[in-house]
Formats: structure tokens, C-alpha cells, sequence
């Protein structure tokens, strides 16, 4: 009975326990999503009564009910699911701070994982809080009910709903330390309260229980297949390897992001800065490339390649559309000074065919040279071709670049594009222009790199300075050379200009500073006119040329240096070239730095004697009162309107003795010779007769002069010396490489030299007072202009081709210094003679000796009759021949002392006149000549008392000038005969002779008029040996 009580009554309490359960389940539900149950709990404490021991007793026997423990289990598993997903999210921002993600790969001892599932082998080992409290409990049920509740969980199939799991022992891990930690410290919270007591607190979520955290929450989160990871597992099972690939190639990507996000910042950043400092900067309008010209001026860019839309006239035409052309002052001739438009036409273009594609840069326009109009292009248009029918305007992509031209016709204007542009074609639009449409240019274009060759390229075999050198340039450049050779140079200068700059020279010689015996003097000049610049970079040039080549041991140069004092002027108008090379090449007109700072133009600026020679002449003055050399200066020439630099080239002039010499000019390509003066007609005479001319109007203009003179063949331009001069010219115009190619015309006209390159002075343009005429009549030199081109200031890229095309020339007219004849004038005792004349049969002009006694005379080959003169001494002269080889022939004189000395005293002293009787014969000369002479005695004329009266005094003189005038007239008829024994042949021959020499002082008594100025011994030729004394008597009148 008892027993079947107790049955009964366990059957109610497991009865009254699974109807707790049930009641209960919603509230799990609760305690599952994480809501609070605080009225639970509240009112089972209202509800306790006085017999609460037997509800407390009760109570625990609850909790130790497998629904209250699943429900604990469910509470504890949401929670620990919370947890889990709130510790996740902030991970992937601790992670990037500790920077050992690299160190990481250590882990992937993920291949040591199998250890993890040993966890498994031990489900015995973790042991939950209910069962912890069951082994404390005292009553000896426990066991029991534990099984039973086990058995009736699995008979309500709860076990599958919540799985037991058993308990894992983790590694010790740092991240994980305190959920490792949690389930060994379980029955904590339990000890203070009953044993039997479950407070439904511990349920509500986001509170955590004073480390009442076990393992079986982790059980509950991993699935209830034993072989899946558990949601929270071990330290190293955190680490998705799969997941930390992408985590890497995210974290490339974002880097790679970061990196182009931080260059695009950067560009941005430079190219703002740029921005900014070229809105910062004033718009310059600079050419991309520095073009030279493409030869318009120079006339490499020849008449074809020209083009017009149409020409007002025959002499306005498109090849007169060169910039600095000049017209010929008449407007109707052939030769305008630019390019004119038809002014009824509607379009107008000036075309230019570079016959290849170049870059265009720029251009450059001046108005029309004449002295009546005043023509000049205001505006124009530029378009380009490449087949010179489509063509393109230049434009800046929405409207046509107008470019501002001219604003008078002398000055050049210069545009720059902006960008370079290529074509073939180039065509000059204009769109207004002041008067007539008139213009003049030059391109600005580069030759683009290709297969043809160009004519600014050129291949120079010289390391030269190819630049142009303005003063202080030029002077460090010689100080530069003399370093460099200071054996051969010597730096001097021979005056100084309007403001003072120096006119330096450099002299070349084995022996610097010295005249040397036997040594001619040579110079070569530049710079007369400050805008012809190539002459002088020309010189520069040919300083470091003989320098460079005499230190490499060049013969031909050493012939030069050690046979010849070469002086070398680079700038002779230093003044006028600095404005020129401020303005720069193309830019300075015809006019500017052309004449010195006063006004004068140099080559112009010497005495005019030329007029006194000729006027001499007309009157019989030539050689008694007037001699053929050396005329001397007319009085206060030096002070009149001469130029500093003027006076300082005529010292320089006399102190040397130069035998040849040229003067480097620009603006034309021609070798001009003396006489640069026309003789003009009125020094004819009254009668109308010069040697045999026919009677020439006065009236007549000059034009109609010059074109007689150049019909006569004696014209009246030309100097004694014509054929040597013709020589020196040719020899300088046919070495060089394009002087001679004429067949384009010349510069600014067509081709006045005949094919030959040179032309005489005056008949091409004729000047007085200039430079070659006063050396030829004051000095023994012999001088040229040579122009070297049509262009006076060319571009620098030029000079290359420029010193290719005059260096032979400037070689080989220096060494014609060694032309002719020299030698030495000594007397008996082999003093030199200084001043001593020194004159060559048949050519009326002498040259005289140096302070040595040396003398240089230029003469072509032949044969030549040569007398020596000095005043105290006999005359002498010899036969010197002049070969076809190199080298002057040499030919010296020994010249005895006369008595004319002593006759010139007691003439003095006695005041009375001399009467010459020539003598009947003249003794044989001891070399070996034998002459005889036949000479007509005459008789003595008497002379009146002194008391007759003046009638009678003056038909007496009439008479003797009649008589003495025929006497000379039969003189010339004479023929003299010598015979000449030769020393070579055996043969003997006879030549007639009748010679024009230079009288002595005392035929100044005769009358101007008379026609003979042969002396009585003039007749004779003696040898080498001197003369001992004149052939003819003298005696003194007694009344």
C-alpha cells in the first residue's frame, strides 16, 4: 500500500512537471528572442505563502527539469550567438592595425586541424551546470532522475531538437582567453542561493552572468553534425583562408585604387600649377624654331621660284620682290625697287615655291625702294600650299590671323607664327597698303631632315667659331688667337673712332712687330660700313684658319706666314656695327649703320686725287711739276669734313709700306678695280683734242659720257696698272666658288661683269675720293673692293657656307703679293736708299722704296725696262723679266753718286743759267754694250744786249721757243740704234726705242708747252753697273 502510495504519488509529480513544462515553453520562446521575464519572476514571489520551504524544495526539483535545462541551454546558445556576431564585426578593423596578417601564414597550421577533432573523442568531458548541481545535491535520487529525465527527453525526441555536445578543450589563445576561461569557473553563481533555485535573470539577453559561461553554449551554436566546425572554435579555426585570399586581393585592389586616386591628384595638382603659371606669365608669341632665311635676299631662292598675282609694270615684276632690293632711281626702267600689283585687280598674292616642304616660321616685309613713292603693305593675310592650288589660310581654329605689316617703305617689320607650319608653298595676301601696293620679303623657314640636301647645311672641315662677334667679342676672340700663336701674332690697333672704340688689328708674321727687309706687307680690311658684316667675321675667321693651320704644320700657310706681313683689320667702322648688331641680321635696312657716327661714309672720305692727276696732266705737268706717285695731299684736306677713322686709315696707309691690299664690302657679288672716279669731260681742253680724241660736246650728261668711255678702249676710267689690276681682280673672283656664276644676274640688276665677275669701278658705279684710288695715288699699294654678296648682314647659320666659298679666294690673292719684281736700291758703298722711284717703261705710274731700300712692284709676265732713281745719284736701268712660276723676280740696283750736287751750288751762287751742249759721242759702257749715238749739233742761239728795248726782248724770246720746240720735234723723229750683244744666243739684234721718262729738275726751265720730255742720255741703255757721269757738257753764259 505504501508502495503503490509513493508510485501514485511520483506519477503526479512527473505529471505536475510536464504540465510546469508546457506552461512554461512559451516563456523559453521569450527567453530564446532575447525578451525579458521579469513578471515571471515578480510573481512567483508574490505567490510564495508561509510553507514556502516546501515550495522552495519543490522548485529545484523543477530546474532539474530537462525542460527548464533545454530552455537554459536555448537562453545561453542566442546569447552566445550575439556575442559571436558582435565580436565579428569589429575584427575587420583590429585586424588592419596589428600589420602581422603577413605573419598569419604561421597559423595555417591548419594542416595540424585534425587535433580539433579530437574534441569529439571526448563527449564524456564537458559537463554542464545542471549536471554539476545534481553531483552536489545530497538527495540520492539524482542519479535516478537524471535518467529519467535523459530517458524522457528521448522519448519526446527533445535530444534531436537540442544535442548534447561534449565539451572541448581549446588551446590557449589571447583573442579567446576569456570564453576559454568561462566554463571552468560554472557553479560560481550558484553557491549563493539555493541549491534547488533557478532565477529566470540569467535568461535576459545583453546581461552576462558573473562568469557563469560554459561550454555548453558552444556546444549549442555548432550544428548537429559532428563533423562541421563549430561556429566558435579553436584560435586558428578564426582564420578563413579562403576568406583571407579575398581579403588580400581586396586589400590590393583598394591599394591599387588608392594609388591611381593618388597619382590622378597628383597630375591634377601639376597641371593646376601649370595652369596657373602660364595664366601668371604674359603671352609671349616666341618662334618655336630659329629659322634663317630662305634666301630671298641672297638670292639663293632664285627669279623662278618667284610669283606675282600680276606686276603694274615689266620692272615691278615678282623677282623684284626681294627683301633690300634696290631700284635704279628710275621708276620706268627695268630695275624697280619691289614688287607692285596691278591696282585693278581684286586678288593679290605674292607667291614664293620653296621646291620642297620646310617649316615656315615667319616673315619678313619692307616697303619700295624709291626716292619719288611711298609704297608700302599695311596688312596681309598668309596662306600655305602643298600643290599651290588648295591652299589654307593660317587661322587659330575660328577666324584668319591678320598680321600688321609696314608703316614706311625702309624699315623691315617681322611676324612670327606661332607654331611652325609645313608646306611647299607660301603666299603673301595683302589686304591694305599706304599709295601703291609695293612690297619686298624675305621668308623665315628651316629645312626639314630628309634626303635633299640643303644649301644651309654645309660640311665645314674647319673647327672654326661660325657666329657673329660684336666689339667685345671680336676683341676677346683676337686676345684668344694671340694665346694661342704667339709667335706669329701681334694685336696693335691704328686708331680710334667717333666714340672711342679702337680700330684693332691683328698683324701675322714669323716676326711680329717688324718690317723685314725684303718681306712685302699685305693687309686685308673690313667694316668700312658697320652693316656689311660678313667681310669681317670673314677675317675673324681667317685669324684662327692661318693660327690653326701653321700650328699643324700646313705648308702652304707657313709659305704664307713666313713670306708675307699679313695685317688683318676685322672693323673699320666699329661705331656703325654695334647699331647694325643691335638690330640683328634682317632686321637693319639697306641704310642703317652704314655710314660713322658724324655722317661720313669711309670709303668715300679720302682726297680726291685723282682731279689733281688728271688736271696735271691736261696741262703737262705729269711727271716734271706733278709726278705720277705719291701725290701728295692737298692742303687742309685734314682739316676739313673729314671722319676720325678717316684720318686714322691715311697714318696707318703712310707708315707701311703695303704692296697689295682689298677692302671686304657687302650688298653685291662682283671684284671691283680702279679707278673708282670718271674723268670728266671738261678736262679735255679747249681745243677739243687729247691724244689724238675727236672733240666731245660739254653739254653732254654723264650717262652719255660713261657709255662713250666704255665704247673707247683707252677709257678715260683706267689706270696705268689696268691689266695688272684686271689680274688681282680675276685671280680673287675665279677662286672663289660662286662669284662667277652669273648667269642669274647680278644682285639688283643683270650681269654688268661679263661673265668674269669683275668690273672696273667707274664704270659700274663711280664715287670720288674713295679708298682704292687715294692708295693707288698716294701709296705703293694696290687696292680692291671685293663685295662679297647680296645680302650685308646674312644669317648666322650662313657662315659656314660663306667661308667655304671665299676661303681659296682669300688664300690665293694673298699670295699675288709675290707677283712682279722686287729688290733692293743701294749706292756704291751698299747704303740703302730710301724714297728712291723705281720706273717701268711703258706704264706711267712708279712706286718708291721703303725705309730699307726694298721695293715690291707688281707686274704681270714679260719683259720690262726698269730704272732706279734717287736724287744725288745717277740713274740706273736694268732688263728684269717676270716668269709664269711663283715668285717675285728679283731685281736690285746700285746707283753712284752725281755731281749734279755741285752744279746745283754754283748755279745757286751765280744766278746765271746753264747752257747744255750735248756731247758727239758717248763712251762705251765697260760691260761689254756698245752704242754710238748720232746727234745733230746745233748751234748756240745768241742773246741780246741788255739794251735793247722790250719789243725786241720779246721777239727774241718768241724766237728761241720756236726754235727749241723745233728742235725737240726733230729729237723724237730721230731713231737711235743700239745693238744688243745677248749672253745667251749668239745672234745680234737691233731695237728702236723711244722712252718717256721722268725729267730731272732742271727741265722745269723749259716751257710747259713743249712736247718732249726726254733728256739728252735717255737714249742709252746701260747694264746693272752704275753710271759714272751724265753724257753732255755744260758751260755758263758770260752775259
Amino acid at each position: 500500500m505504501r508502495v503503490s502510495g509513493l508510485a501514485l504519488w511520483a506519477c503526479l509529480a512527473l505529471f505536475w512537471m510536464l504540465i510546469g513544462a508546457e506552461e512554461r515553453q512559451p516563456s523559453r520562446g521569450l527567453a530564446a528572442r532575447g525578451l525579458p521575464e521579469h513578471g515571471i519572476g515578480e510573481k512567483d514571489v508574490e505567490m510564495k505563502d508561509e510553507p514556502a520551504a516546501e515550495v522552495v524544495e519543490t522548485k529545484p526539483k523543477k530546474k532539474k527539469s530537462p525542460e527548464e535545462v533545454e530552455a537554459a541551454r536555448a537562453k545561453k546558445a542566442a546569447e552566445k550567438e550575439a556575442k559571436a556576431k558582435k565580436q565579428k564585426a569589429p575584427k575587420p578593423e583590429k585586424k588592419p592595425k596589428a600589420p602581422k596578417p603577413t605573419k598569419k601564414p604561421k597559423p595555417p597550421k591548419p594542416t595540424k586541424k585534425p587535433k580539433a577533432p579530437k574534441a569529439t573523442k571526448k563527449p564524456n568531458a564537458p559537463k554542464s551546470t545542471g549536471e554539476k548541481d545534481e553531483g552536489l545535491r545530497p538527495t540520492p535520487r539524482r542519479p535516478s532522475m537524471e535518467e529519467e529525465e535523459e530517458k524522457l527527453l528521448i522519448e519526446l525526441g527533445w535530444d534531436k531538437l537540442y544535442p548534447k555536445q561534449p565539451e572541448k578543450k581549446e588551446p590557449s589563445n589571447p583573442d579567446l582567453s576569456t570564453d576559454s576561461k568561462r566554463p571552468t569557473v560554472p557553479t560560481k553563481p550558484l553557491t549563493e542561493h539555493d541549491e534547488d533555485y533557478w532565477d529566470a535573470r540569467h535568461e535576459v539577453p545583453g546581461r552576462q552572468p558573473n562568469k557563469e559561461v560554459t561550454t555548453t553554449e558552444v556546444i549549442m551554436y555548432i550544428p548537429e553534425e559532428t563533423t562541421a566546425i563549430p561556429f566558435v572554435g579553436p584560435w586558428y579555426e578564426e582564420y578563413d583562408y579562403a576568406d583571407l585570399a579575398a581579403k588580400k586581393l581586396e586589400e590590393e585592389a583598394e591599394k591599387a585604387r588608392k594609388e591611381k586616386e593618388e597619382k590622378a591628384e597628383r597630375l591634377r595638382k601639376k597641371w593646376e600649377e601649370e595652369e596657373e603659371e602660364r595664366l601668371r606669365q604674359t603671352p609671349v608669341y616666341v618662334e618655336p624654331k630659329k629659322c634663317p632665311p630662305l634666301g630671298l635676299e641672297s638670292h639663293r631662292v632664285e627669279d623662278d621660284q618667284l610669283l606675282g598675282s600680276s606686276h603694274s609694270h615689266h620692272g615691278l615684276s615678282a623677282q623684284r620682290g626681294r627683301l633690300n632690293m634696290q631700284g635704279s632711281g628710275d621708276d620706268e626702267s627695268v630695275y624697280g625697287g619691289a614688287w607692285c600689283a596691278e591696282s585693278e585687280e581684286k586678288n593679290h598674292w605674292f607667291e614664293v615655291d620653296a621646291r620642297r616642304e620646310v617649316e615656315f616660321t615667319g616673315v619678313i616685309t619692307q616697303g619700295r625702294n624709291s626716292d619719288q613713292h611711298d609704297d608700302f603693305v599695311s596688312s596681309y593675310f598668309v596662306s600655305f600650299s602643298n600643290d599651290s592650288r588648295d591652299w589654307t589660310v593660317l587661322n587659330d581654329g575660328y577666324a584668319e590671323w591678320l598680321f600688321y605689316g609696314n608703316v614706311d617703305k625702309d624699315t623691315p617689320v617681322t611676324i612670327q607664327f606661332d607654331w611652325p607650319v609645313v608646306a611647299r608653298y607660301i603666299r603673301i595676301l595683302p589686304q591694305s597698303w599706304n599709295g601703291s601696293l609695293c612690297i619686298r620679303a624675305e621668308i623665315m623657314a628651316c629645312q626639314l631632315p630628309g634626303s635633299f640636301h640643303s644649301e644651309n647645311e654645309v660640311k665645314v672641315s674647319d673647327d672654326l667659331d661660325f657666329r657673329h662677334h660684336n666689339y667685345k667679342e671680336m676683341r676677346q676672340m683676337m686676345k684668344v688667337i694671340n694665346e694661342e700663336c704667339p709667335n706669329i701674332t701681334r694685336i696693335y690697333n691704328i686708331g680710334k673712332s667717333f666714340q672711342g672704340l679702337k680700330m684693332y688689328a691683328m698683324e701675322i708674321t714669323d716676326n711680329p712687330g717688324e718690317h723685314e727687309t725684303g718681306e712685302p706687307e699685305f693687309r686685308y680690311t673690313a667694316g668700312l660700313h658697320g652693316n656689311e658684316v660678313l667681310g669681317r667675321e670673314l677675317l675673324l675667321l681667317l685669324m684662327q684658319f692661318l693660327c690653326k693651320e701653321y700650328n699643324d704644320d700646313n705648308p702652304r700657310v707657313r709659305r704664307l706666314v713666313e713670306g708675307v706681313r699679313i695685317h688683318l683689320v676685322p672693323s673699320l667702322n666699329p661705331d656703325a656695327y654695334e647699331l647694325a648688331y643691335e638690330m640683328g641680321s634682317e632686321m637693319g635696312n639697306w641704310a642703317l649703320g652704314h655710314w660713322t657716327e658724324e655722317g661720313y661714309d669711309i670709303f668715300q672720305n679720302f682726297p680726291d686725287l685723282n682731279s689733281v692727276l688728271w688736271g696735271a696732266e691736261d696741262r703737262g705737268w705729269v711727271p716734271r711739276i706733278i709726278p705720277n706717285h705719291h701725290i701728295p695731299i692737298p692742303e687742309n684736306f685734314l682739316n676739313g669734313s673729314v671722319a676720325i677713322e678717316t684720318k686714322s686709315i691715311i697714318s696707318w696707309m703712310e707708315r707701311t709700306p703695303f704692296v697689295l691690299g682689298a677692302n671686304l664690302q657687302g650688298g653685291e657679288k662682283v671684284v671691283a678695280y680702279p679707278f673708282d672716279m670718271q674723268r670728266p669731260p671738261k678736262a679735255l681742253g679747249a681745243s677739243g683734242l687729247r691724244q689724238g680724241r675727236p672733240v666731245i660736246d660739254h653739254e653732254m650728261n654723264e650717262e652719255t659720257w660713261a657709255r662713250i668711255q666704255r665704247q673707247n678702249k683707252e677709257g678715260l676710267r683706267e689706270t696705268a696698272d689696268d691689266t695688272m689690276f684686271r689680274w688681282l681682280a680675276m685671280s680673287y673672283a675665279h677662286s672663289h666658288l660662286t662669284l662667277t656664276e652669273t648667269y642669274r644676274g647680278s644682285c639688283h640688276t643683270d650681269d654688268f661683269t661679263g661673265g668674269q665677275g669683275i668690273v672696273n669701278g667707274a664704270s659700274w658705279k663711280p664715287v670720288v675720293g674713295s679708298m682704292n684710288d687715294f692708295s693707288y695715288l698716294h701709296t705703293n699699294c694696290f687696292e680692291l673692293s671685293i663685295f662679297l654678296g647680296c645680302d650685308k648682314f646674312p644669317h648666322e647659320s650662313e657662315l659656314p657656307l660663306e667661308w667655304e666659298n671665299n676661303r681659296e679666294a682669300l688664300l690665293s690673292f694673298i699670295e699675288q703679293v709675290h707677283r712682279g719684281i722686287k729688290g733692293l736700291v743701294r749706292d756704291m758703298e751698299g747704303n740703302p736708299l730710301a724714297n728712291a722711284t723705281i720706273s717701268v717703261e711703258g706704264i706711267l705710274h712708279d712706286v718708291k722704296t721703303a725705309a730699307g731700300g726694298d721695293y715690291w712692284r707688281l707686274l704681270n709676265p714679260g719683259e720690262y725696262r726698269v730704272t732706279a732713281r734717287a736724287d744725288g745719284h745717277n740713274p740706273q736701268t736694268r732688263l728684269c723679266m717676270v716668269g709664269y712660276e711663283s715668285g717675285a723676280t728679283s731685281c736690285s740696283f746700285t746707283l753712284a753718286k752725281s755731281n749734279w750736287d755741285r752744279i746745283k751750288q754754283i748755279m745757286a751762287l751765280s744766278k746765271k743759267p746753264i747752257r747744255l751742249v750735248p756731247k758727239a759721242k758717248t763712251s762705251v759702257i765697260s760691260s761689254g754694250i756698245i752704242s754710238s749715238v748720232s746727234a745733230t749739233r746745233t748751234d748756240t742761239v745768241g742773246v741780246s744786249t741788255a739794251n735793247v728795248n722790250s719789243q725786241n726782248a720779246e721777239r727774241i724770246r718768241r724766237l728761241r721757243l720756236m726754235r727749241l720746240r723745233r728742235l725737240r720735234q726733230q729729237r723724237l723723229q730721230a731713231h737711235l740704234t743700239t745693238t744688243v750683244a745677248t749672253t745667251t744666243t749668239t745672234t745680234a739684234f737691233t731695237t728702236t726705242t723711244q722712252k718717256e721718262t721722268t725729267t730731272s729738275w732742271y727741265d722745269s726751265w723749259f716751257p710747259v708747252e713743249s712736247l718732249s720730255k726726254e733728256s739728252p742720255v735717255d737714249g742709252i741703255l746701260p747694264e746693272s753697273q752704275p753710271t759714272q757721269d751724265y753724257t753732255f757738257e755744260y758751260t755758263f753764259d758770260e752775259n
